[in-house]
């Protein structure tokens, strides 16, 4: 077989097997991720032996990582990051400091390393979490406009920024005179990139994408998204920062323009066909027999690191204010060991700073921690609730909670309860305070606190599916519950806690896909109303006055799809009635 022809071959085995690996995951409810990773390692030259030129598949699969943080660029927002934004900087600085510290101190103790630049070196990798599969996992749980998603990305895009930083400083290791004008040169790299980035991007990228859409020629608009991602991700790269940084920059130059959403809409499909071959990549490294060997050795560092960062970032997490819910989430998801400390490792190798044997069981370690980060984090949830629950931790809880600023009259009656403040709880709480009823916020954001502070709106501080804020929340003298929070899991967790304090309390709740629908009906709200639904109801109802349709029969149509619960609209429901 020729060399071009065993390459087709190579990537249609890889996509091949990642699609019926991603669907057999799928069938079993994980994510598709961990079916991408096993076929990885099944037909990799660890496994069946199938595909043996790793490399030209890692060159692609980095292609899938660039347009992975692309997208994520396109989609964050800067005014989301604000609220994030000490914890971004600050945070992610203590956690990667403690983590390189704690692991060169006790690495040193313990004997894994010879030299303290040894354990730096260690501590460095260690500290690293993943940006692809937290995301990955964060996107197909609904959680990334979630407050412990936000602080996940934000730490994670830190650390990100950081990797340039050691990447640079590493060969100065060896010779400490160099360090200081390693760092300052690394420094003055970053900032000359992020004010030629956004300098174009201001001046010469929305002159070029409006020029591309007039062609109104979709092949031509796609390819020039692909090359300014790729491209200042390969400005990055030859400045010795990440490449991975230089797509998410891209992503947030777009982001600021008219054809965002386009842009988005036309590199998700490539991203999730290239990420595939990325996570696929990952599973080929992992080395069973070393992994056999070595089992208990490597389970128990996996053990060790987990278990050693959540402690870590946790505190960090819990001392700038978020709940102990939000700090259990982001700490439990950040645990693990990123796949960009692969890039570490090697040049580590190189340098002699890790020998071939602690090579590889890092690589085993790194593996196992990324294919467990999923599952962790699914659980997340459930393990943080139990947590709180435990008697002296739920017993400081409530007494954190009394000393915490919580604004709420000790007289108010007659109320609406608004969990979420957010883009969507913001709507409701100004729609309802103009119309003079009086409102009662709850909020995990500090930042979003400050404000209800300012504007003088009632509020609690603290997760709103937790029993302890709800019973502050005089549910019983309430007269609604409006849920606008964006994540699913605590929505469900809210609707049922909020039922079993106040049971005749009418609750309207925010649907977040069509089977949540009738899930939230089922378990007890009045209304339940789907974004995506409305949204389109809303164009029809412009659609159809402009038409000439009389407003009164309009009106009659959109409440009569509201009634059935979107039932003559739902793609979903349709496909089960006809079979």
């Amino acid at each position: 077989m020729s060399e071009v022809n065993s390459f087709v071959f190579d990537l249609t085995l890889v996509f091949g097997s990642s699609a019926i690996g991603g669907f057999i995951a799928n069938r079993l409810r994980q994510p598709v991720l961990l079916g991408y990773l096993a076929c990885g390692l099944a037909i990799g030259p660890f496994g069946l032996g199938l595909i043996n030129n790793v490399d030209d598949i890692q060159s692609l699969a980095a292609i899938g990582v660039a347009l992975l943080l692309f997208a994520l660029g396109v989609e964050f927002s800067l005014a989301e990051l604000k609220r994030v934004k000490d914890i971004a900087l600050q945070g992610s600085l203590l956690q990667i400091g403690f983590t390189i510290i704690f692991v060169a101190i006790f690495s040193g103790i313990l004997g894994w390393t010879k030299t303290p630049i040894e354990g730096i070196f260690l501590g460095a990798i260690l500290s690293l979490s993943s940006t692809a599969v937290v995301l990955k996992t964060l996107t197909e749980n609904g959680e990334v406009n979630t407050i412990h998603g936000q602080v996940m990305l934000a730490i994670l895009i830190a650390q990100d920024l950081a990797l340039g930083l050691m990447l640079a400083i590493l060969p100065a290791l060896n010779q400490p005179g160099n360090i200081a004008i390693a760092l300052l040169g690394a420094i003055l790299k970053a900032v000359l990139f992020f004010t030629g980035a956004f300098a174009v991007g201001y001046w010469l990228v929305p002159p070029l994408m409006k020029t591309v859409a007039q062609t109104e020629n979709s092949e031509l608009f796609v390819l020039t998204t692909i090359v300014l991602c790729l491209g200042v991700a390969l400005i990055t790269a030859s400045l010795g920062l990440s490449i991975e940084m230089g797509a998410f920059v891209a992503g947030l130059i777009i982001a600021e323009i008219d054809y965002s959403a386009q842009a988005l809409a036309k590199v998700i499909p490539l991203r999730d066909t290239f990420a595939s071959l990325f996570f696929a990549s990952i599973g080929m490294l992992i080395d069973p027999d070393i992994l056999w060997d070595n089992s208990g050795v490597i389970l128990g560092l996996v053990a060790i690191i987990m278990l050693g960062k959540a402690c870590i970032i946790f505190p960090i997490i819990w001392r700038f204010g978020y709940s102990f819910k939000t700090a259990i989430l982001t700490s439990l998801g950040l645990n693990q060991i990123g796949e960009f400390s692969f890039v570490l490792a090697i040049v580590g190798r190189e340098l002699g700073f890790i020998s071939q044997e602690k090579y590889l069981l890092l690589i085993g370690t790194t593996a196992i921690t990324l294919v467990i980060t999923p599952i962790v984090m699914k659980f997340a949830p459930e393990i943080a609730d139990q947590l709180a629950t435990l008697p002296g931790i739920a017993h400081y809880l409530r007494n954190r909670q009394q000393d915490r600023d919580i604004y709420v009259p000790e007289t108010i009656r007659n109320h609406v309860v608004v969990a979420g403040y957010g883009r969507v709880g913001q709507v409701i709480v100004n729609v309802l305070r103009d119309r003079n009823y009086e409102v009662l916020v709850i909020e995990n954001s500090e930042a979003a606190t400050k404000h209800l502070r300012q504007a003088k709106i009632p509020y609690i501080f603290g997760d709103a599916d937790a029993e302890l804020v709800l019973e502050k929340a005089h549910l019983n003298t309430a007269k609604a519950l409006a849920i606008a929070l964006p994540d699913p899991s605590s929505t469900r967790i809210l609707l049922q806690h909020a039922l079993d304090l106040a049971p005749d309390l009418d609750i309207v709740a925010r649907s977040h896909t069509n089977s949540e629908i009738d899930l939230l009906t089922k378990i007890g709200a009045k209304e339940v109303v789907q974004p995506e639904f409305e949204a389109a109801l809303e164009m029809g109802r412009q659609i159809l006055t402009t038409l000439g349709e009389a407003e009164e029969m309009v009106n009659f149509v959109l409440q009569a799809i509201r009634r059935d619960r979107y039932l003559s609209v739902r793609s979903d429901r349709a496909r089960k009635i006809e079979q």
